[in-house]
């Protein structure tokens, strides 16, 4: 099945079994903002949950804040997105759309590596185990022109990013004979830059109201609090803040679903650091993020570092930690090393002094920055779009299955009694009303004990107990693992035992350290 079809069944799943609901929907919806419905938002619950506690729990020099949206307008100011928080759009005038610039030709960079691809998938086929990759991509006449090809592409767009020549951007998509995808042409419009935070009013009337913006990153609200943080909390360098918060962009060119949306959310930890040691940390949270992916069980192949060719002007190191979506390799988190520029504005337009004297060296700096940012909904999707399989069974019928790590997922036991009568809904209430404390369940007794299975793989459920009537003399149930759909006959009073430790989020902090 084509990869662009599996994303819409994906899509699709989402709506049907209460993960994601397009924001409004009765009014037809609004452009990139989604709802996330009952199952939805208890996976992203336990996604955020995971990176919470993977920092501040793990980690004792790290702790935790919560900042406001709205903040002074200086703010902004300050770090540089009034003035420079743009994206470069060009119009197709016969379709009327609007597009990035930059993602157009990031498109086209992905189409001729795909083409690499399938020389050596070809290869691989033909010459099985005694496949070299290395030597066939060195020296394969087809897969060298295309490597050419890419590389003169790559530095041309790379230099044009980094000084930001809109002309060099649409003329590389005119060379490039990039066409729209809606109407099959090629008559662009120039490149312009657009300017992408959403403005609102603060204050009682008109007249007396003030400029506020709903913030574009929350990685702001951490270096305000800074100085707040460190001396109430006695911090010592090296240390960390980390933050979960809702942020806005007005993004022109929002699509594939969740993966870019105007109102988002991320997880953000700011840890900073003594000037000069900033890209050994670099190098240490860049490992140390890519293993709490990996965690997860997704396989190694499914991520690859991207290192940035275009740096921010602020920063002296950057990478992207990109998974493997139906749509291609695709940056879920980012690894920047700030240097010291977010709290040296802060402190030139606050007029505060923000520095720190460091007692064992007698001496007062100003901190580096070490920055992880993650997207909760970008890794929501990459999480769905790993689990969502389809499984051909014997006699020919398929399931739809979500294979969700067992302690992201939204429910982690159903509890189905074979009947809805002979004491059998009562005794599978009274195993239900001891398990809920521990980790979340769902009753269901409605239709066959074949079709309740069936909906609890649906929304991705690892453990399911049936209670019958052999349950009511022996107190054992019958324990059905989502995964490998085998069943095995457990007593009641182990249950709890046999689940826990497999459904918590221990289990996937665990294996951190």
């Amino acid at each position: 099945m084509a990869q662009e079809d599996v994303f819409k069944k994906i899509v699709s799943h989402c709506k049907e079994y209460g993960f994601v609901f397009p924001s409004s929907d009765i009014y037809d919806g609004l452009g990139a903002v989604y709802d996330y419905g009952q199952n939805g938002v208890e996976l992203k619950n336990n996604i955020k949950q995971y990176w919470w506690q993977s920092m501040v729990l793990l980690h004792e020099n790290i702790v935790g804040i919560d900042a406001a949206i709205f903040m002074h307008p200086t703010v902004w100011k300050a770090s540089g997105h009034v003035d420079a928080f743009n994206d470069p759009l060009i119009d197709n005038r016969d379709s009327k759309k609007r597009y990035r610039a930059d993602v157009l030709i990031e498109d086209q960079l992905a189409k001729i590596e795909e083409k690499i691809n399938k020389e050596v998938a070809k290869a691989q086929k033909r010459f099985g185990d005694a496949f070299d990759e290395a030597q066939f991509r060195a020296t394969n006449g087809r897969v060298l022109e295309h490597q050419a090809k890419f590389d003169a592409l790559h530095e041309r767009y790379s230099k044009a990013m980094n000084d930001m020549d809109l002309a060099e951007l649409k003329q590389i998509i005119l060379d490039e004979e990039i066409v729209c995808p809606i109407s099959g042409t090629r008559n662009w419009t120039d490149v312009r830059q657009f300017n992408l935070m959403f403005k609102t009013e603060m204050g009682s009337t008109a007249d007396g109201a003030s400029t506020v913006y709903l913030r574009p990153e929350t990685a702001q609200g951490i270096f305000v609090n800074y100085l707040n943080v460190q001396k109430t909390g006695r911090m010592k360098i090296p240390f960390g803040i980390a933050q979960i918060g809702k942020a806005f962009r007005n993004e022109i060119v929002a699509r594939q679903f969740i993966f870019r949306m105007r109102e988002f959310e991320q997880m953000e930890m700011q840890f900073f650091v003594k000037p000069g040691t900033e890209l050994d940390w670099f190098t240490q949270w860049k490992q140390h993020r890519r293993a709490w992916h990996e965690a997860l069980g997704f396989g190694s192949e499914n991520y690859r570092y991207h290192d940035h060719e275009k740096l921010a002007h602020y920063a002296n190191a950057a990478t992207d930690i990109e998974f493997k979506m139906p749509f291609g390799f695709k940056e879920v988190e980012g690894i920047h090393s700030r240097t010291n520029f977010d709290l040296s504005q802060h402190a030139k337009y606050s007029g505060r002094k923000i520095e720190y004297f460091d007692p064992e060296t007698n001496e007062s700096y100003t901190p580096y920055v070490i920055e992880t940012s993650i997207g909760v909904d970008r890794m929501f999707l990459s999480v769905m779009c790993h689990s969502y399989q389809e499984e051909k069974l014997e006699g020919g019928e398929t399931r739809v299955v979500l294979k969700l790590p067992a302690a992201l997922a939204p429910v982690k036991l159903a509890v189905l009694p074979l009947v809805k009568k002979d004491g059998l809904p009562e005794k599978a209430h009274e195993i239900m009303n001891d398990l809920k404390f521990h980790f979340n369940c769902k009753y269901e007794e409605k239709d066959s004990i074949g079709k309740r299975y069936r909906r609890q793989d649906a929304i991705g459920t690892p453990y399911c107990i049936t209670v019958d009537h052999d349950t009511l003399t022996d107190n054992c149930v019958t324990l059905r693992d989502r995964d490998t759909m085998e069943q095995t006959r457990v007593p009641i009073s182990e249950l709890r035992a046999l689940i826990e430790d497999k459904v918590s989020i221990t289990s996937l902090l665990k294996k951190l350290q």
